[in-house]
């Protein structure tokens, strides 16, 4: 069976993938007594007098709610909140398995904005925080914006800061091989949706310079007609910026990714498959970086990718090296504030993780610039590097 016939199985197999288990006893009277009436009174009261005792009394300190709406499920797109259950079922299977969280996963019946954000706040003093899932771009990021503001627990949407931060970790080490510069290199980033948008901003937090977007329309820059939003309009501002100074010159790309990625050093697509060519890879600075991480086909093969001159390469995918993989970073950055009550996931605990993620692979190559996805010890390394 191919991938998607066994995850099928496993699914039918598993249909409780979570459950809820008791950790209290219940063998006599007084057990069930204390555990609920009369006893459950006690702790309502004092909840009661001060809300902050939830998290002493209650689950809130160890659980996280995986939300979604549905409208941007993995690679598959707007399928609505029932198909993307499954989803967040296994974002919650993650949350266990590699950080010891619980995770509960909840799917929302509407994808209007203001009604998402309003039945998220509704139920948020059950959990200690917020993962947001599979949200279509731009209503993402207001909806994130928006519950970061009027929450007083941390939220991150993964499709963004986790895609980032494991990105900007291969980034790291791939410069340790190549011998560039953080500060030289050129960059490009096909995809303006949640990953590349959070990417970019995440990649010039770490001091890269010179940024090329690119959309279905093509690149961004600043005075485009057509095809712009919001979003976009900020992207204008901090990237492509020849074209806000010197719009006449050279160094103000315009065209398609062909000409965007002309001399770049690094290619990051969160795009679609096929997106980048061999002659593209063959047109980019020598020893390019290659992050293709369209799922599951990505926007090059790795091995079209070598033979056009490619020298690392990175995908979504767990049957080739150097896998960009969200597990690497959630898992321990909600351990970390869950644990300690933070209220917020901050820039500086992103690039931690990064960092964090980029440290723990003692001797990176061509082929292993990250952890391993399945090292249980990584939430643990993430976790610490928060402090």
């Amino acid at each position: 069976m191919n991938h998607f016939e066994r995850s099928l199985e496993l699914h039918k197999k598993y249909q409780w993938k979570l459950k809820l288990e008791s950790i209290v006893p219940l063998e006599t009277r007084d057990d069930l007594s204390w555990a609920y009436s009369p006893g459950v009174a006690e702790p309502c009261r004092e909840i009661h007098k001060d809300p902050s005792k939830l998290y002493d009394y209650t689950l809130k300190s160890r659980t996280v709610a995986v939300i979604s709406d549905g409208s941007a499920i993995l690679w598959i797109g707007n399928l609505g909140h029932k198909a993307s259950m499954p989803v967040m079922e296994g974002k919650c299977v993650l949350f266990k398995e590699f950080a010891g969280v619980d995770a509960f996963p909840i799917i929302v019946g509407t994808q209007d904005v203001e009604e998402f954000i309003r039945t998220v706040k509704n139920i948020a003093d059950t959990f200690g925080g917020i993962n947001l899932e599979d949200i279509s771009a731009p209503r993402c990021f207001e909806i994130e914006e928006r519950l970061k503001a009027e929450l007083d627990i941390p939220v991150m949407h993964d499709d963004q800061h986790g895609t980032a931060i494991v990105t900007l970790a291969g980034l790291i080490n791939s410069l340790k091989i190549t011998g560039k510069k953080k500060e030289d290199i050129r960059v490009v980033v096909n995809g303006v949706g949640a990953a590349g948008v959070a990417i970019t901003k995440l990649l010039l937090a770490y001091g890269v310079k010179d940024i090329v977007m690119v959309d279905t329309t093509g690149t961004i820059y600043k005075g485009r007609d057509g095809g712009m939003n919001p979003v976009k309009e900020m992207l204008s501002d901090i990237t492509n910026t020849a074209c806000i100074f010197n719009p006449g010159s050279k160094e103000c790309i315009r065209g398609g990714l062909a000409e965007a990625v002309i001399g770049r050093d690094v290619f990051v697509g969160v795009s679609v498959a096929g997106a980048l060519t061999p002659d593209m890879v063959r047109s980019m600075a020598p020893d390019p970086i290659i992050f293709a991480l369209a799922n599951p086909t990505p926007e090059i093969m790795p091995e079209e990718a070598k033979a056009a001159g490619a020298r690392i390469i990175g995908t979504g995918r767990s049957d080739y090296p150097n896998q960009i993989n969200n597990v690497l970073a959630f898992p321990g950055i909600f351990k970390w504030v869950l644990k300690y009550g933070k209220k917020a996931i901050t820039e500086d605990m992103k690039m931690a993780a990064a960092h964090a993620l980029a440290d723990y692979v003692a001797n990176p190559t061509e082929d292993a610039i990250l952890p391993d996805p399945l090292d249980k010890n990584v939430a643990n390394v993430v976790a610490e590097a928060m402090k």
